[in-house]
């Protein structure tokens, strides 16, 4: 009986990396009687839980939190077998949960809510994906949940959004509680981009989040502020670390006012799943992502997989690859399936992914 692996990102926009997974192992497994492993793929975004929970086991919690405008909603974070648990901003502040776009006005605060609910059930270890943020507040709304206050020159607090950076006098971590303190925090986070500046959170992402031009250079301003009131409260200035501007500033708020971590999404799940080894049990690795192209040689999911993959021949499935053969086989893929091989509009095929996945799939030999 063959051995296969599929470690695919999601394709974004249709099928979660654990439903690519689902397809390409019934396929498989009723046409070659192979057996399949998942290891699902996540960058921190949407789908976030469910890969780690599939890949490892686990269960799911839920919880009420507080929405990006501070509504209540269902939130939701899962717990591994080893108690560690999971958590991703999408379940609780993420651009898909309100109707509105409001780059000014949201908070992260029930991202804050989910992490100290976990803490306060046992977990010692926290992993939290900060991908699809509704929010640019620095932080600021998740530390508060946490304890922190941000308190204007009258010493009262400031709102907990966009609109309250530019009035940040004072940051006070006092209130944090020495459990959250003790929990080791890893942010799962696959940009670079600094806190404020041009290519800072407020440039590069608050426009998708409804922020016009005034709006930008506002949140920008405000984001320095707060990272010049952080260095006073602090000592040192985090503004410039890699991934800073992540999440509108959230990677920034996460260093800086609780001591967490950043890592790779992919390279976290591949240390975790053990995945190395796996790999060279396995006859051969199957990894994939919506679209491939020239980004994705430089290190997203399908190459982190490949490099990952102990010499055992990999293939990736794709749902469009625009990425020269010779660069794809160069690092360590040896073939690509296209999902979508009439190169489509996505209005055409969004309906149709599941079973174009799945014809592709019957043509892999293995």
């Amino acid at each position: 009986m063959k051995k296969v692996i599929v470690a695919c990102d999601s394709f974004k926009g249709t099928m979660s990396s654990v439903r690519v997974y689902e397809i390409i192992k019934e396929v498989l497994t009723s046409k070659h009687g192979a057996e399949v492993i998942g290891v699902p793929m996540a960058d921190g975004g949407e789908g976030t839980v469910d890969a780690f929970l599939c890949a490892l086991g686990g269960e799911m919690k839920y919880t009420t939190v507080k929405s990006p405008l501070m509504r209540d909603i269902e939130g939701f974070y899962g717990v591994l077998p080893d108690g560690t648990a999971v958590i991703e901003l999408a379940a609780a502040s993420g651009i898909t949960i309100e109707k509105e776009r409001d780059a000014v006005n949201t908070t992260s605060y029930g991202t804050g809510q989910l992490i100290l609910k976990a803490i306060e059930s046992g977990a010692k270890k926290v992993i939290l994906g900060i991908g699809g943020s509704a929010t640019t507040d620095g932080g600021m709304g998740c530390t508060a949940a946490l304890g922190a206050k941000f308190l204007d020159k009258n010493g009262i607090e400031v709102p907990l959004t966009g609109k309250g950076l530019s009035m940040v006098e004072t940051v006070d971590l006092s209130g944090i509680p020495q459990l959250v303190k003790d929990t080791e925090i890893t942010v799962l986070c696959d940009v670079d981009n600094p806190l404020y500046g041009t290519n800072g959170a407020a440039y590069v992402y608050s426009p998708q989040k409804g922020a016009d031009t005034k709006t930008v250079e506002f949140l920008d301003a405000g984001l320095k502020n707060l990272a010049e009131k952080t260095e006073k409260a602090l000592g040192k200035d985090y503004s410039q670390e890699k991934g800073a501007g992540a999440a509108g500033g959230l990677g920034f708020g996460m260093i800086s006012f609780l001591g967490a971590s950043l890592v790779s999404g992919s390279e976290c799940i591949l240390t975790m799943t053990d995945f190395e080894r796996k790999a060279k049990e396995a006859d051969l690795v199957i990894t994939g992502e919506g679209k491939m192209d020239f980004q994705s040689v430089m290190g997203k999911v399908p190459f982190a997989v490949a490099k990952k993959s102990s010499g055992t021949k990999v293939i990736a499935v794709v749902g469009l690859n625009e990425a020269k053969l010779s660069d794809i086989q160069k690092n360590g893929i040896s073939e690509v399936y296209e999902t979508n091989y009439l190169h489509l509009p996505f209005s055409q095929i969004k309906d149709r992914a599941e079973d174009m996945l799945r014809e592709t799939a019957e043509k892999i030999l293995i």
